[in-house]
């Protein structure tokens, strides 16, 4: 089995962000949204780096020693850069969360990330 706690932290939040968006947008077609302009309007509230940085914030605590130890790798990549719409520590936050879900996803673990999705973006679910 790979050990993926040594792959490149970037590379785990590149995955995760697909496999964010990926949950994103089935979720949103589930509610029967069916126009782009509005799915891309909803996919906002869950995609930008202020976004998920205001979700890794809800599931911090519930984090295992395993998954904050991804997230702290990919916070603190040297190779980010910050979009003008987001603080610094919001778009470190945001790439730390993306690197979880890459990381659970190569793991095969679909029930934890659907668990930890479902609670980091419960105010926008509900």
């Amino acid at each position: 089995m790979i050990d993926f706690t040594q792959t490149s932290a970037m590379a785990l939040a590149y995955l995760g962000d697909a496999v964010i968006e990926l949950l994103v947008r089935e979720k949103l077609i589930l509610k029967g949204y069916e126009k782009s302009a509005r799915l891309n309007e909803e996919a906002k509230k869950f995609v930008t780096a202020v976004s998920q940085s205001k979700a890794y914030l809800a599931i911090a605590s519930i984090l295992t020693e395993e998954e904050s130890d991804i997230f702290r790798r990919a916070k603190n990549s040297s190779h980010l850069n910050i979009p003008k719409s987001a603080s610094p520590i919001e778009y470190k936050n945001a790439t730390g969360f993306e690197a979880i879900f890459g990381y659970l996803h190569l793991l095969g673990r679909r029930e934890r990330i659907l668990e930890l999705f479902a609670l980091a973006y419960f105010d926008i679910l509900s």
